[in-house]
């Protein structure tokens, strides 16, 4: 155990000094492996352990989040449908070619173990295009969107061959999984019940890895039922809650997964090699994405966006390395060999994906010619007609600040919100409100919208980071008139006023007031302001 917490401890340092250098935590605990494995150190049975627990939470938790319907868009299963075919023929033609000529470690290769390296190197890391898409506070931005969508496409294909790899014949029991179905408003019930502490979260990690158990003792793979599990629940109001209350726990735990790659076997200079050559294919992944994007109809620069967010090598490439090492099918040499090669993928993705706007603006006159005429709906030009107050965020927040200022100003009022259910039902209770993000940039350039005619915009989102991106969008694009936002804390209003922001409003301390005020007016009229 003294060596568990050291080997904790120095993935810590490790991975804190890649943060500070603007890299994911993760190659950190890559680089502390590594180096533990070169002091001597080895394979810990917790650390095993640790390892087992975090990749079944992250298929749990991606299953939280899979809803079927978000997936049917063309620009995601088709673009992920054929970029992963397209991405695993032509890196197995190049493996075959650096066989062809000489280089080590790629010649002699069986077809099975140039499409199973293939394979690893076709996924994007999802844990990378999450941190790039907070950081720009565009994760409910139309490329955002899209390419978490690809993203989860390609983890069930991982997910498909993990359950594949398991090699186990499910006993005559696995049947009896079905009866999982009907259990189904037992499950909603037991949520519900657990209310938003320390109960949910055991709740979520009893389901998890109880679930895997479960499905193990049936010879199925137990990771393919947390993902079955997950997803029975990702319908519930409360699933995307759950999974954010399990999201440290899930990364925690996946530090074991990092440092077992690293104390996996040696790094040496054949594998460094070997890694550089491999990424030689991701401007082609990035490419591709471009090419496919733009095919479907969406802008260039959302094509653009969406494309460096996808351009890298991904942890799940680890995991289906790993597991094809831990058959036999993969020489553990080639395990290190991807590690060094995510790593690398996201030490040049990083500063590609900050410097992304100034590439699409130096590069856009030729990134243009690959639109086609057609857009989807979600990039076409918007009219939003006569319209002097704009309130970003219908949720309750915004809701209530729209119900007040219609009541003030008629129909002038317009609500803008990301979610397509929330602007369908806000619809038909008779509001105005249009599908949209205050977070896309390219919303700004769709909308038909005379600023002039503008006097007050309404920041309501319920991340404190959009609505200080929204501001700085609304800066970009000309706005002189009036902004408010809403904050929880008293940092985030200093950092909303430098943005531009005339009046903020922290929402605990207004809901006090808020409520005071109520019961004044209801309780003791005499004391009340109206």
């Amino acid at each position: 155990m003294q060596l568990d917490i050291i080997v904790i401890g120095i993935a810590y340092a490790l991975g804190l000094l890649a943060r500070a250098v603007g890299l994911p935590p993760l190659i950190g605990y890559l680089v502390a492996g590594f180096g533990l494995y070169a002091s001597g150190s080895h394979m810990t049975p917790t650390l095993a352990e640790f390892s087992e627990i975090g990749v079944t939470l992250l298929l749990f938790s991606i299953g939280l989040k899979l809803r079927l319907r978000s997936l049917l868009m063309p620009q995601i299963w088709a673009v992920a449908s054929l970029h992963m075919l397209a991405t695993v023929v032509v890196t197995a033609m190049f493996i075959v070619v650096m066989g062809v000529v000489g280089v080590s470690l790629f010649t002699g290769l069986d077809p099975a173990v140039v499409a199973l390296v293939a394979f690893a190197l076709s996924f994007s890391s999802t844990v990378f295009a999450v941190k790039v898409l907070e950081e720009k506070g565009e994760m409910n931005s139309l490329y955002g969107r899209i390419s978490i969508g690809i993203l989860i496409m390609q983890d069930i294909a991982a997910v498909v061959f993990l359950a594949v790899s398991a090699g186990k014949i499910p006993s005559v029991w696995a049947l009896s999984l079905l009866l999982l179905i009907p259990l189904r408003p037992l499950l909603y019930r037991l949520l519900e019940r657990s209310g938003r502490g320390e109960l949910q979260i055991l709740f979520g990690l009893t389901l998890a890895l109880g679930g895997a158990q479960l499905f193990e003792l049936v010879s199925v793979k137990g990771d393919l039922g947390a993902l079955i599990l997950g997803v029975m629940l990702a319908r519930h109001a409360r699933a995307a809650e759950l999974a954010h209350q399990l999201l440290g726990f899930k990364d925690l735990f996946l530090v074991g997964f990092f440092l077992s790659i690293g104390l996996s076997g040696p790094l040496s200079w054949d594998a460094v090699v070997i890694a550089m050559l491999l990424l030689l294919l991701v401007p082609f992944k990035a490419l591709l994405f471009f090419v496919l994007f733009s095919k479907f109809h969406l802008r260039a620069r959302t094509s653009l966006l969406g494309s460096l967010s996808l351009a890298n090598y991904s942890e799940f490439g680890l995991i289906v390395a790993a597991v094809s090492v831990s058959n036999g099918w993969l020489g553990n040499e080639w395990l290190i060999i991807i590690a060094i090669a995510l790593s690398l993928s996201f030490i040049v993705a990083a500063p590609l994906n900050s410097a992304s706007y100034r590439l699409y603006k130096y590069m856009r006159t030729r990134l243009i010619q690959f639109e086609t005429s057609q857009h989807v709906a979600e990039e076409e030009d918007i009219n939003p007609g006569d319209t002097r107050v704009i309130i970003f965020g219908m949720g309750r927040v915004g809701s209530g600040a729209y119900d007040a200022m219609r009541q003030r100003m008629g129909e002038q009022v317009l609500g803008v919100d990301y979610d397509e259910d929330t602007v369908k039902k806000l619809k038909a209770s008779n509001r105005h409100v249009i599908h949209g993000s205050a977070t896309d940039p390219d919303f700004w350039n769709r909308m038909n919208l005379d600023f002039d005619s503008v006097s007050l915009i309404f920041l309501a989102m319920p991340n404190a980071r959009e609505n200080l991106y929204a501001a700085r969008q609304l800066k970009d694009a000309g706005y002189a008139g009036k902004v408010a936002a809403v904050a929880k804390y008293a940092d985030e209003i200093e950092a909303l006023k430098r943005a531009g922001v005339h009046a903020a409003f922290n929402l605990y301390a207004e809901a006090g007031a808020g409520f005071a005020e109520h019961v004044c007016h209801e309780l003791l009229p005499e004391f009340s302001n109206e």
